[in-house]
């Protein structure tokens, strides 16, 4: 499977694209569309939108593949956009040790929703930006209309 355009979108509006490096709610350096840097990744001069993009298209490659990997549930479109969100936002660690994929490969669909809903913090304090974000990745899941419409 592969990230729709909606899950794209979702990602790309939450992560804004800045084109130096800054620190992100961690204190993690980050450049782009909330790539964060590697060692010995440095972008001194920053980087331009086309740059942005195409490390953008591998850290998505990286979140598909954990998603891939981790899941061993049937997913719909809007359900892997979510968990792909998800994994790029806080890395597929997060997911794999998380109480959401044990009960989301239970088949447990809308109690790992209520999971996914849970993780809004940013240390001990609940982050408006994530938030919102596990908001919208709610709305991806619960969007078997469009899941529908994609498949016919």
């Amino acid at each position: 499977m592969k990230l729709s355009a909606a899950g794209l979108e979702l990602l790309k509006r939450s992560e804004g694209f800045r084109n130096r490096v800054y620190r992100d709610v961690a204190g993690v350096p980050t450049i782009g569309y909330g790539h964060r840097l590697l060692h010995p990744e440095s972008f001194s001069d920053g980087i331009d939108a086309s740059q942005a993009a195409e490390i953008l298209a591998s850290d998505v490659r990286d979140a598909e593949l954990s998603v891939e990997r981790l899941v061993k549930v049937a997913l719909t479109q809007g359900q892997f956009d979510a968990l792909v969100d998800f994994c790029f936002n806080l890395g597929a660690g997060k997911l794999a040790h998380s109480t959401l994929l044990k009960i989301l490969n239970a088949g447990r669909y809308q109690d790992a929703l209520e999971q996914l809903l849970r993780w809004d913090c940013a240390g001990n304090h609940e982050c408006p930006a994530l938030k919102v974000r596990r908001h919208a990745e709610a709305e991806l899941w619960n969007n078997i209309a469009a899941d529908q419409q994609a498949a016919a």
